[in-house]
């Protein structure tokens, strides 16, 4: 089955800025969302902490605002954006923040 990446974009707040409170209710949503996606979730991933671009010229950019990501299987794209329903990086519905989902292909000369 295809695997599927979702790279988390925006600015997220540090946990550490939270409070204990503020902490738990972001822990249970992400806990209520795994649970939902259950054996689908391949991956919880991990944040990012801070990053850099190397461009191809040699010179150094500004990161993407890109906050993390996990992996999922699913059995096409539109069911692997169905897993994110419900996803706690979406629940503050201001556009602040999105989830790109991308399939995870093979590598062409791997067998």
């Amino acid at each position: 089955m295809p695997k599927y990446m979702m790279v988390y974009k925006g600015e997220a707040t540090d946990m550490s800025e939270m409070t204990p409170e503020q902490g738990a209710e972001v822990m249970a949503k992400w806990g209520a969302w795994m649970e939902k996606v259950g054996p689908a979730l391949t991956d919880v991933g991990s944040p990012f902490g801070p990053g850099s671009s190397l461009i191809d010229d040699g010179t150094h950019g500004s990161a993407a605002s890109l906050t993390g990501f996990s992996v999922v299987e699913a059995a096409s794209q539109t069911d692997a954006e169905a897993l994110a329903e419900g996803h706690p990086y979406l629940s503050d519905g201001a556009g602040k923040y999105a989830i790109d989902i991308y399939e995870l292909m093979p590598v062409p000369f791997e067998n």
